[in-house]
């Protein structure tokens, strides 16, 4: 894997993604960066999105929906996904590694890594859902 070239746009990128709990496309970071950097394009946070998720420093996520979504938390963890509004939440709870296993020899497999998605409704959902 190539170096990347130290860049102001890429570090304020990587600072935006670090300072959300929310797991953002590309448009939303862009929206930010562009309130700093009027004259930024979207093909440049495209890229330097591109270029974080390839060397490991945030993970590109794709949820099922058409567009891909970022995060900097690249550690093992679980999310939970609103089918009403869309939103992704990382789960508060610990990683079973052994579940890794299980699954592996299960399956036939040699896994390094796995990750539980709960789908269903958002606090947020559920209270207007019961208000209409």
């Amino acid at each position: 894997m190539t170096t990347m070239r130290k860049s102001r746009k890429r570090d304020r990128i990587l600072e935006i993604l670090r300072g959300t709990r929310s797991h953002p496309t590309a448009e939303w970071v862009y929206g930010r960066l562009r309130r700093e950097s009027p004259h930024v394009s979207l093909g440049t946070v495209y890229r330097n999105l591109g270029q974080l998720a390839e060397h490991g420093i945030i993970k590109r996520i794709d949820f099922g929906s058409a567009v891909e979504r970022y995060e900097a938390n690249i550690l093992s963890h679980h999310h939970f996904v609103c089918e009403r509004c869309g939103s992704v939440a990382d789960l508060e709870v610990p990683v079973d590694e052994s579940l890794t296993r299980k699954l592996s020899q299960a399956a036939g497999v040699k896994a390094d890594r796995h990750e539980i998605r709960l789908y269903g409704t958002c606090a947020a959902c559920a209270r207007k859902g019961r208000k209409g």
